[in-house]
């Protein structure tokens, strides 16, 4: 009896050991889960909603892994980048951080805001209105289509109007091997048009943003339970990110 517990005990042992290398894997090298921790990225993400972040479409570097050695530098595998992908990145200024914007500028770009309108290479980003963003406290904000020069399109929403600092500002232009990334929620966004952010190295890109597995609006703690089910927003389970 005491021997069968034995084996018992090292089978287990054995299994837990294989999910955990399993799961290192996955994370160091496919993908990472992140939270949205603000609103910068409102509509297209809340705070509370929690996705996979794909570690393998841009490459690798040593923001790729856990803690960040500093193994090598630049990417190896390095894949394109394209305009409008949502991506997770450590700002140059606070590298210990995770931050996550869209991509709006590529290397060579001159980037501008003007009174709320993105130009991109000296050309007007077409911005179409549409209904008002309304939040979940039932607070009203301008929303927009915007689209890229490439196609892509993404809603973005203006607290403020188009008279904000972060609404006009000088000509950016894009370094080589960097890019210029902003939020979706054009006032509320600390992004690559502040200096607490600046243009983002393709070494400190940590991944391209899929999907989102999993949301709650933050009426409920981790231990009460019973609040759960009501705090999931479920329209938001698996939803692909856009």
């Amino acid at each position: 009896m005491t021997q069968k517990k034995s084996d018992g005990f090292r089978e287990i042992a054995k299994t837990v050991g294989y999910a955990i290398v399993i799961a290192l894997v996955i994370r160091t090298f496919l993908f990472e889960p992140f939270r949205i921790p603000s609103g910068s990225m409102i509509p297209s993400l809340l705070i509370g909603d929690y996705l996979f972040v794909a570690k393998y479409s841009y490459g690798y570097s040593k923001y790729s892994f856990p803690l960040s050695p500093d193994l090598f530098s630049g990417r190896i595998m390095e894949s394109t980048v394209k305009r409008g992908d949502v991506v997770v990145f450590r700002p140059p200024p606070s590298p210990d951080l995770d931050f996550i914007k869209r991509i709006i500028g590529l290397p060579g770009d001159h980037i501008q805001m003007k009174q709320g309108i993105l130009y991109i290479n000296d050309v007007a980003v077409t911005r179409e209105a549409i209904g008002d963003y309304v939040d979940e406290q039932g607070n009203n904000y301008t929303q927009y289509i915007e689209t890229l020069p490439n196609g892509v399109k993404h809603r973005i929403i203006e607290v403020r109007g188009d008279g904000g600092d972060l609404d006009n500002t000088d000509v950016f232009i894009v370094p080589p091997g960097h890019y210029f990334a902003m939020g979706d929620n054009r006032d509320d966004s600390m992004d690559s048009r502040t200096s607490a952010v600046g243009y983002v190295p393709a070494e400190n890109l940590v991944g391209k943003a899929e999907i989102i597995f999993f949301s709650t609006d933050g009426t409920a703690h981790w231990w009460e339970v019973w609040k759960w089910p009501l705090a999931v927003r479920y329209s938001r389970l698996y939803d692909f990110i856009q």
